[in-house]
């Protein structure tokens, strides 16, 4: 009977220091799903650079004009590329190095399991504290993923008052 009680007690005693961490880094996610946009995942700092990006993107293999040249051989591969066949999410940290602004994925397989992606150009628009709303652009680009930390890194982009592009 003894072994019982500490197993609940220790089992209380998880539950609540993992609540308590939980409560101090969480996603605060939109119901609208049908939208291309960036949500900053909210800590217990006061400075954050993790976001959540939801995209559409990608086309069907019929719609798919040569998708991508790889060793030599042009290939498709759903959800990826032009078009907004799927929609998908990105956990992602942004670092400014001068002025480069990167984005690089936290979750190692949440956009592909494939050591590649075509990622489209696309405007995704981010509400500020103030309820300013901004987008952040990414251009278009065939990122690699780095084979010692397993994450893509999308470079180029910027923040605007006005969508850069069409998202098609």
């Amino acid at each position: 009977m003894k072994k019982n009680y500490k197993l609940v007690i220790k089992a209380i005693v998880f539950l609540t220091l993992l609540g308590s961490s939980y409560a101090c880094k969480r996603e605060i996610v939109s119901e609208q799903s049908n939208l291309n946009r960036a949500v900053l995942i909210h800590t217990c700092e006061k400075t954050s650079n993790d976001y959540v990006l939801f995209v559409f993107l990608g086309h069907d293999a019929t719609g798919c004009p040569g998708c991508i040249l790889f060793n030599g051989k042009r290939i498709h591969v759903n959800c990826q590329g032009r078009g907004n066949a799927c929609y998908s999410s990105a956990a992602v940290s942004l670092n400014q190095v001068g002025a480069d602004l990167t984005a690089t994925t936290t979750d190692t397989f949440g956009l592909t399991s494939e050591d590649f992606f075509n990622m489209p150009d696309r405007s995704l628009s981010y509400t500020e504290e103030n309820n300013n709303e901004i987008f952040l652009n990414i251009p278009a680009q065939l990122v690699f993923r780095d084979p010692a930390t397993q994450q893509f890194t999308f470079t180029g982009l910027f923040f605007s008052d006005a969508a850069e592009y069409t998202n098609d």
